[in-house]
């Protein structure tokens, strides 16, 4: 049963509650939601539920009607997210777990890890202790294959995932390993999900080769009910009669089990195919279906793998099936995960940065629920604070003054252009730095009060922008409604809650009718799906060096001034075409109190090892001045 409390419930009151309920004989989870706290209450004893109902601070009991209890949707309604080490799987975020079938030697997982590492997996995996359909296939190194593991992980950054197959080795496995692997053949062996969720770590649990998806949810029921709330479901093929493909990639369960469980859902394209040709374009299909991520083989020489080596991916398959993914991510609204995350813990160079707590503070222009607060959620942890700033200025001012850490500043949209306020600001504060991008892709909805009826709409606000992107909808399904531009679309979302009007309503995107507590009343009603927003990343110039040690740095952006002669402008850009630097941007800018004249906004790929800083030399002379503005990490 769900126990909701009240919201303005004792601890005492907590603990009578917890108490009693205990006593019956049940087990109790505390689940602290966004609107309300529940206790979560399973067992096999039976109570009447008016006896809860009478104690001191329950709101109200709602019986769990599915079979599967700690793992419902109805127990908990907000996904959870599954920390593994520093990794997040869940939410808004695409894991990538990646690495041989097996372990076949310390050289082996050493090489592999470190090609998937840099291709952007963020776990490894390799199987020590392998069951086989033949007693005579290759069963692992056993705890020489976890020592193996573990050091790899280690050298690489990545927390490590592999298979268990016998309970008792349950506590031996837990020096080794960050998260467990139960696999398809041992879905419904209850004594290993008890023993492996008395550990308390994180378990992927893969689907049965012919278990139904109530099945799946009960076995992950066994662990819950054993200790562990870390569960990630992995879908990797079901047994059917076709046999052109090793398994059955069952693609539709995803959004199927989202809706039936707050547990994350990810895929394991190789096992279901079991064809290396055929792991890609699955990988895709999963991740367009809503999977929270992968869990890929790789192998640097596939064709003598121990095991499943026509189905290991080599590396170079690997990193480019990666691009691929971190260009359909913004499409499914999500952003690969990355190691390091952007954590406070590794960031707080300034212990006066944060106003309000000890966690990392974003400044963002725009109110709660902003799609640059959006960018944020994608760019940093779940525990990162948002200052919501009312001008791009203010953002800028946030950062220098340290009340903000970062600032997340929208630079270019594929529909309306630069951003040029976002560049001049750049240009005016050279004490701040870009040190990251993030792309999004705006989906507007129509959000009005819950019950609104369409129909009875009268007025729509949003940004200028936002009305001017969804001009067909308005003008062919919304005639009978008035256009009003508002200064921000999530503000609008905010001014249209306060109305309390029911013919008002507001373009914006889902997270703004999310902290609003609004209703979408037409999803998508964009005139042009292919609408995005890149943002940069930007922070004071000290802590810039710490933000770039999380990932490659690959690209540029600068701003220079050229002398008042013919061709000034194509000799600046020639230096970048002689050492091969890829120009992806360039703007003119006009310079305060010089009438005519320009400053250019470069945006450029670093090219190979050492060429950026001769190109930058070179400029110094040609230009007169240049100004790094900063270099980032980018996969666009």
């Amino acid at each position: 049963m769900i126990i909701v409390l009240k919201k303005q419930i004792s601890e005492m009151q907590k603990e009578s509650i917890r108490s009693f309920l205990v006593e019956k004989g049940y087990t109790v989870k505390e689940i602290v939601g966004q609107e309300e706290t529940v206790f979560g209450a399973v067992g096999q004893s039976t109570l009447d539920i008016r006896e809860v109902e009478l104690l001191e601070g329950v709101a109200n009991v709602v019986p769990i009607s599915k079979p599967y209890k700690l793992a419902s949707r109805e127990l908990k309604k907000e996904d959870t997210i599954v920390t593994v080490g520093k990794v997040k799987i869940g939410g808004n975020r695409i894991a990538i777990i990646a690495g041989p079938c097996a372990v076949e030697s310390r050289e082996q997982i050493m090489s592999i890890a470190a090609s998937v590492r840099e291709a952007g997996a963020v776990i490894l995996r390799g199987g020590a202790f392998k069951p086989r359909t033949s007693p005579y296939a290759f069963q692992g190194l056993g705890e020489e294959g976890l020592k193996y593991l573990k050091e790899a992980g280690e050298t690489y950054g990545m927390p490590v995932t592999t298979e268990i197959v016998n309970p008792s080795d349950a506590p031996m496995m837990t020096k080794y390993i960050d998260m467990f692997q139960i696999g398809a053949r041992n879905m419904q062996n209850f004594e290993l999900l008890k023993a492996v969720g008395k550990t308390g770590m994180p378990v992927l649990l893969k689907r049965g080769l012919c278990a139904t998806i109530e099945e799946w949810l009960m076995a992950a029921e066994y662990l819950m009910a054993s200790g562990t709330d870390q569960i990630v479901l992995c879908e990797r093929g079901i047994r059917t009669y076709e046999r052109a493909t090793r398994n059955t990639l069952d693609v539709s369960a995803i959004p199927v089990v989202q809706k039936m469980t707050h547990l994350p859902v990810i895929g394991d394209p190789s096992h279901a195919t079991g064809l290396r040709d055929m792991v890609s374009p699955m990988s895709l299909a999963l991740i367009a279906s809503g999977a929270s991520g992968l869990i890929v083989e790789v192998h640097n020489n596939p064709e003598k793998a121990f095991s499943d080596g026509p189905q290991s991916l080599y590396p170079s398959q690997f990193e480019k099936l990666m691009r691929d993914l971190h260009s359909l991510s913004a499409v499914v609204g999500k952003s690969l995960e990355r190691i390091p995350r952007i954590v406070p813990e590794s960031l707080a160079l300034n212990p006066t940065a944060s106003p309000v707590s000890d966690h990392l503070v974003v400044a963002f222009q725009g109110e709660r629920g902003a799609y640059s607060e959006l960018a944020i959620r994608r760019a940093f942890d779940e525990s990162t604070d948002v200052l919501p700033c009312k001008s791009f200025s203010d953002v800028f001012e946030a950062v220098l003054q340290g009340k903000a850490a970062y600032g997340m500043i929208p630079l270019e949209n594929t529909l309306g252009g630069t951003i040029y306020e976002n560049l001049d600001l750049l240009d005016r504060h050279q004490a701040i730095q870009v040190v990251g991008e993030q792309q999004i892709r705006i989906i507007h909805n129509l959000i009005g009060l819950p019950g609104s009826n369409i129909g009875s709409l009268r007025e729509v606000y949003s940004h200028p922008q936002g009305l001017a992107q969804c001009t067909e909808y308005l003008q062919h399904e919304l005639s009978y409604a008035q256009a009003i531009p508002f200064f921000d679309t999530a503000g609008a979302v905010a001014y249209v809650k306060d109305a309390k009007d029911p013919t008002k309503a507001a373009i914006a995107g889902a997270p703004a009718a999310k902290v609003y507590g609004m209703e979408i009343l037409c999803e998508g009603i964009e005139s042009n799906p292919r609408n995005y927003t890149r943002f940069y990343i930007i922070c004071r110039e000290e802590r810039s060096a710490v933000f770039r040690s999380t990932a490659a740095v690959n690209r540029a952006s600068l701003r220079f001034t050229v002398p008042d002669r013919p061709g000034s402008l194509f000799a600046a850009l020639l230096v970048l075409t002689k050492h091969g630097l890829n120009m992806k941007k360039l703007e003119s800018r006009p310079i305060p109190g010089k009438p005519w004249e320009y400053s250019f906004f470069v945006e450029t790929e670093l090219g190979e090892s050492g060429a950026f800083d001769v190109a930058l030399a070179e400029l110094s002379e040609l230009c007169l001045s240049v100004r790094v503005l900063g270099t980032f990490t980018s996969n666009l």
